[in-house]
């Protein structure tokens, strides 16, 4: 099971036996998604709580910011679409977690971006 991602500076991340690319890899493409809300990435919103690479699989827990979250479907979506973009990546599982999301699983970057447009 992946670790999970610590709120913003101590995030865990699992390379296993055989990954075609690190997990920092897949951190840095995640960076890419974002919110269709806000324009902040779901890495830097705190919503990715673990990556894990094996072979070919990259599993991605995540939680969304509440249980009503209309983007959900379309976060998900995003996630494995520029997932399978990365260079041998075959599979990508996507496991939805309830663990409490709150302002302070936000990056300072995330921060950043969402005074920028004026949200905070």
């Amino acid at each position: 099971m992946p670790a999970p991602l610590e709120p913003p500076a101590e995030r865990a991340l699992a390379g296993g036996a055989g990954a075609v690319c690190a997990p920092e890899e897949v951190l840095a493409a995640l960076r890419e998604v974002l919110d269709p809300e806000y324009p902040v990435s779901v890495v830097d919103l705190g919503l990715i709580r673990g990556v894990e690479v094996t072979g070919g699989t990259v599993r991605v827990r995540l939680t969304f910011t509440s249980m009503g979250c209309p983007c959900m479907e379309l976060i998900q979506e995003d996630i494995v679409a520029r997932l399978r973009r990365l260079p041998g990546i075959k599979e990508v599982e996507l496991e939805v977690v309830w663990e409490p999301w709150s302002r302070a699983h936000i990056s300072p970057e995330g921060w950043r971006r969402l005074r920028r447009i004026g949200v905070v």
